[in-house]
């Protein structure tokens, strides 16, 4: 394996580099999340991941939205992921995120310097792994994370990269507000109740876009370890390049292909909360290969960073139904779970009753 003062020297660079080094034969033991070739084990979903059409939310015919509405309750209670297609948002401009994103990952180490990670809070975050300052073993995977939302925030290059993801991030904040106003009539609830309650209209919007290299034993590193996501919805687009594997009634499963022009989006933990536990925020992981390199676009669409986020009091019932989590604000949750290793849903049972 490669000797640890390699990786030390590399760790708060990229793994891009690492994976890029023509003496790689295996990966150092710093990246070894497992001793074990057969720890991630996942088969292809017997039934298919729910399929929403985003048209249906907003058609004239009421029997069509009543029943939209019911597909979003069921994909919500039964799986926490589904796919939305016919949702507007240009195929070109999704392309042109994915294409722009990689575009960042091959500025020169100089360049991407400029934008290193030194704080959780910072808008601006390039960096490798989930959090080396807090991990024992790393992750397969280079990132940029940044704010958005109520403030636009981007790296000045890649030249273009700005103005595509300030437009993609408008467009699927529109799309993330429709589903939510659907979500919460499934709910039982007012159109408006999840946007009124949490403030929809000062989001916090996170745009996460990560790079996961061709890795020598994708077996034994991980490119993300299992967790849930915080906020209400987060929407991923990839470069075809599979890698996402949910859990789905207890076990992993693949999720190899996802509709042309479509989002691949997944319930979060303060949607979990605010429905008072009736959804859950489903636990998600990244693996490897030695092949090819991943690039995924996640955007995470959260509460108002300022709101405590909190069941809905129509669903309370203190003797049948009591409230199932304490008050946090949105932005207290966040940090913390990017203060600490990222580990199943470690940050969402610390604040359960």
């Amino acid at each position: 394996m490669v000797c640890i003062t390699y990786v030390e020297h590399l760790k708060m660079n990229s793994v891009k580099r690492l994976a890029q080094s023509s003496d790689l034969k295996s990966i150092p033991s710093t990246y070894a999340y497992s001793t074990n070739s057969n720890e991630f084990p996942a088969s292809d979903p017997q039934d298919s991941i729910p399929i929403i059409d985003f048209s249906f939310l907003i058609s004239p015919d009421t029997a069509v939205r009543s029943q939209v509405i019911q597909d979003l309750h069921n994909a919500c209670k039964e799986w926490g992921f589904f796919q939305v297609i016919n949702h507007g948002v240009p195929e070109t401009l999704m392309n042109m995120v994915i294409e722009k994103a990689g575009e960042f990952f091959e500025l020169t180490d100089e360049e991407k310097k400029d934008f290193e990670d030194k704080d959780v809070r910072e808008p601006i975050r390039y960096g490798t792994s989930f959090n080396t300052k807090k991990e024992k073993v790393f992750c397969w995977r280079d990132y940029l994370k940044l704010i958005v939302h109520p403030e636009f925030h981007s790296p000045n290059k890649p030249l273009g990269f700005s103005d595509v993801l300030l437009e993609y991030t408008k467009r699927t904040r529109e799309v993330a507000r429709g589903l939510l106003s659907g979500i919460s009539m499934s709910l039982g609830l007012d159109h408006s109740s999840i946007e009124k309650a949490l403030k929809l209209e000062s989001s916090l919007q996170i745009c996460i876009v990560n790079l996961y290299p061709p890795c020598p034993q994708p077996n034994l590193a991980i490119g993300l370890p299992p967790h849930s996501d915080h906020g209400l919805l987060t929407f991923l687009i990839e470069n075809g390049v599979g890698g996402l594997q949910l859990k789905h009634n207890g076990q992993w499963i693949n999720v190899n292909r996802t509709l042309p022009n479509s989002f691949l989006v997944n319930t979060g933990d303060h949607l979990e909360i605010f429905s008072n536990g009736k959804y859950k925020s489903v636990e998600h992981r990244a693996v490897v290969n030695n092949a090819f390199t991943r690039i995924s676009v996640a955007v995470a669409n959260g509460p108002s960073p300022d709101t405590a986020v909190r069941p809905a009091h129509e669903l309370v019932d203190e003797e049948k139904c009591p409230a199932a989590f304490v008050p946090m604000k949105y932005k207290e949750y966040v940090e913390m779970q990017q203060s600490n290793p990222l580990s199943n849903k470690t940050c969402l049972d610390r604040i359960r009753v």
